[in-house]
């Protein structure tokens, strides 16, 4: 054979044409939005604006989800190598830093998915000060949620409502790599030591003895004895919420990088094995593992992107290449479904990357649609997929110097 009948892999122009089709998304959407954020979710296939909240104007940052989309640009930037990617991704470093700056919407945990994607990836990338200074003040600002003695960051809220006093959910878990890239950054442990407090907590009573997860669970804030686990978002309090067992494998996975604590890396497993055994015949979960194939239910195409990113992330920790490949398959599997059926095309009519997400059943909102986390954790498999030597926004210090479990 000689080096022109040499062709890529059908796997290989299956990805770089779901690269190619979200990258004209991804385009489409700088010259919609720039500066702005898009809502959480499509509403009819498309976003919005985001709406006005928090004393801030249409498009503002409030909320969430905002650094998904300058995440976004990060990946565009990792896929491409152009530069306009770059200069989109960091043009958003002022808002995340004037946000932390002037306190808006700061009563929550997920300040971690804010300011890691959002300025860690920048301060990391081009030593940008600005970004720097603004991740550390939301890092300051993170560590007031942490209630003694139980050991946790308070999941949402002002720290003195009753109803959400002692509360944590599974998707901290994502929120841990600010602290760790903190105490990496300034040569202070106290973060450090926070994050690994709080995801003990959650390794112990969050993940249940039969491998599923409960989306909430709450610790007395004074005597910080562990209370009793919750759904907020998930079909019942006895079942298993799909996103929030997608978040458990990556979120435990991302977490043994950090620290080598080989219990987070078998909980990572079990959270792992748990979900691949309750998927449907398209490897896309719907959003409750409790459902099946002729339920009736909507899938969560958003749970499938996480999990296919925690997936290889898992297997990155593991030695034994059977077991490894084991997992690495799945998350093929399921990012090809997600390319197949899923991604959105020229003739979609959808600014979103993914459709058939869901944000919230029980209360219905974003219910069939696409959502921000879902598009950037497709673009993120994508790039791992895509990418040799890709460098993980989670991962901001170098791995824990442990032998990974096999």
């Amino acid at each position: 054979m000689t080096a022109t009948d040499v062709r890529p892999s059908p796997d290989a122009e299956a990805m770089a044409a779901a690269v190619t089709a979200a990258l004209r998304t991804v385009d489409a959407n700088i010259d919609t939005f720039g500066d702005r954020y898009p809502a959480d979710t499509t509403a009819g296939n498309r976003y919005p604006l985001r709406p006005p909240a928090a004393g801030q104007p249409q498009g503002g940052n409030v909320g969430w989800t905002t650094s998904f989309w300058p995440g976004m640009l990060w990946l565009a930037h990792d896929l491409t190598g152009d530069e306009r990617y770059r200069r989109a991704a960091a043009s958003h470093v002022d808002s995340f830093a004037a946000r932390v700056a002037g306190g808006v919407d700061l009563d929550t945990h997920d300040l971690g998915f804010l300011y890691t994607l959002a300025c860690v990836t920048p301060a990391r990338r081009t030593g940008d000060p600005r970004a720097r200074a603004a991740a550390l003040a939301a890092v300051d600002h993170l560590m007031t949620r942490v209630l003694e003695p139980a050991g946790i960051i308070q999941a949402w809220g002002d720290l003195n409502d009753p109803r959400q006093r002692g509360r944590t959910i599974i998707d901290s878990l994502m929120n841990t790599p600010l602290l760790f890239w903190a105490s990496h950054t300034t040569g202070d442990g106290r973060y450090a030591e926070v994050a690994r407090r709080h995801t003990a907590q959650l390794r112990q009573h969050i993940l249940r003895p039969d491998g599923t997860t409960f989306h909430t669970f709450y610790w007395d804030p004074d005597t910080g004895a562990p209370l009793r686990g919750e759904t907020e978002q998930g079909h019942a309090d006895h079942s298993c919420w799909a996103r929030g067992q997608a978040w458990g494998i990556y979120g435990f996975s991302i977490n043994y990088r950090h620290t080598g604590d080989r219990a987070l890396l078998a909980a990572a497993r079990t959270c792992a094995d748990h979900f691949l055994a309750h998927l449907p015949a398209d490897h896309v979960a719907y959003w409750d593992l409790e459902f099946g194939d002729g339920s009736g239910q909507e899938r969560d195409s958003s749970a499938a992107a996480i999990a296919a990113c925690g997936l290889v992330e898992l297997a990155d920790n593991l030695t034994d290449p059977t077991l490894a490949g084991r997992y690495r398959t799945a998350a093929r599997q399921i990012l090809h479904s997600l390319i197949d059926n899923y991604a959105t095309d020229d003739s979609a009519g959808s600014n979103a990357l993914i459709l058939h997400g869901v944000y919230d059943k029980p209360k219905g909102i974003g219910v069939d649609e696409g959502n921000l986390w879902g598009d950037y954790f497709y673009l993120e498999s994508l790039t791992r997929a895509s990418t040799a030597g890709w460098t993980s926004p989670w991962v901001t210090a170098p791995r824990a110097g442990t032998t990974p479990e096999r």
